[in-house]
């Protein structure tokens, strides 16, 4: 991670599929924090992402079917690495928690299973069949949702109570913890058709929806000062400038959870309530997608300003990949509550960035890796 004296801030999140098995074994193990599940996430999304466009691409499933797998590979590989560090250097571990720069990552784990659990469904099926995967998306949304409510709550408590000098900053990694009930809220809706008709239905679509008023007021309550530190500090360090994109997480799986809930309400809930739901899709989330392009344009022009003063790669440039794939599933969400292809199109655009944005994150941190760079001490 990037410390500076001045400015506590976020560390590049040190995350690729396959760092995890090696690092269990390398001296750098040490320095392996929850930041490593961004890259799970990262990769989980462009399965699912490409899943949900619009318009069929051929070969496109194939492609999607094989990013899966490697998701499935790199979280099974980052929860192994994970528990070697927490066995053989748990006082690091423990500072990670007290650490404003990285204890947010931890709601990194509960969206890397969640994110997984999502793509199983949706393209792991295919090789899996329907009911192994909805069992395993399921047990693993249900791990992944315990995770993200504790994350919600231990995180901001820590970040409260924790007293640190200099005083830590708010930074946009901050958003991760009260994110990640937003994702299980986007997550869980698919799970609504395997359930008994009745009751069990509609627990799970309004459990769904207080998931989503979770994390939107958490993000309510955590973007203005993410937003004033930027106006009253300036821009991040070149290094940390990526993780501006990590605003448009809650925004884009904000608006794929309206669109989902919309889509299987009818199932779950009276006509009265689907219709809300529906009418509720378009009006939450054609604005917000609005403000999500208008952050996409002001986070670029800062990447584009720090490139041109000599960003390198790091790897943060991660956060390119997951906030992104969410952008791609909520155009791809109301395109389909719409029927405009101004949305289709839109999700098309951005998938075509996110996986330009995926590959070269990866590609870069396989030769971190090889180099024998990752992971990486703090600096």
């Amino acid at each position: 991670m990037l410390h500076t004296a001045a400015r506590p801030r976020m560390s590049p999140p040190p995350a690729g599929p396959p760092a995890a098995a090696g690092a269990a074994v390398r001296p750098g193990t040490r320095h392996l924090g929850p930041n490593w599940y961004a890259c799970v996430m990262g990769t989980a999304i462009v399965a699912t992402a490409g899943a949900a466009l619009p318009v069929r691409v051929p070969g496109l499933r194939t492609v999607c079917l094989a990013v899966w797998a490697l998701s499935v590979l790199a979280l099974a590989a980052v929860t192994a690495a994970r528990a070697v560090h927490w066995r053989r250097h748990r006082d690091q571990a423990r500072a990670h928690l007290r650490d404003p720069a990285m204890a947010p990552f931890y709601g990194c784990l509960s969206m890397a299973l969640l994110a997984v659990g999502a793509s199983t469904v949706a393209v792991g099926r295919d090789v899996l069949g329907e009911r192994v995967a909805v069992v395993l998306g399921a047990a693993l949304f249900t791990v992944g949702t315990v995770t993200a409510l504790a994350v919600a709550v231990v995180i901001p408590y820590l970040l409260v109570v924790v007293r640190r000098t200099p005083p830590a900053r708010p930074a946009p990694v901050w958003l991760l913890p009260v994110v990640a009930p937003m994702v299980a809220a986007a997550t869980g809706p698919q799970f609504v058709p395997y359930l008994p008709a009745g009751t069990a239905r509609g627990t799970l679509l309004f459990g769904c929806a207080a998931l989503f008023g979770i994390g939107l007021l958490g993000t309510l309550m955590m973007l203005p000062a993410v937003f004033a530190t930027l106006v009253a500090d300036g821009p991040p360090p070149l290094a940390l400038t990526p993780t501006l994109f990590l605003v448009l997480g809650p925004l884009g799986q904000s608006t794929t959870a309206a669109g989902r809930f919309a889509e299987l309400a009818p199932d779950a809930v009276s006509a009265a309530h689907a219709r809300g739901f529906e009418a509720f899709a378009v009006l939450y989330g054609v604005p917000v997608t609005g403000f999500a392009l208008l952050w996409l344009a002001f986070a670029g022009a800062l990447v584009v300003r720090a490139r041109r003063r000599g960003m390198r790669f790091a790897m943060t440039w991660w956060a390119f990949t997951f906030p992104v794939g969410t952008c791609v599933t909520g155009a791809a969400a109301l395109a389909d509550r719409t029927g405009l292809a101004l949305f289709g199109a839109l999700a098309v655009l951005l998938f075509v960035a996110l996986v330009g944005a995926w590959t070269v994150a990866a590609v870069r941190t396989v030769q971190g890796l090889a180099r024998g760079r990752l992971p990486a001490a703090p600096r």
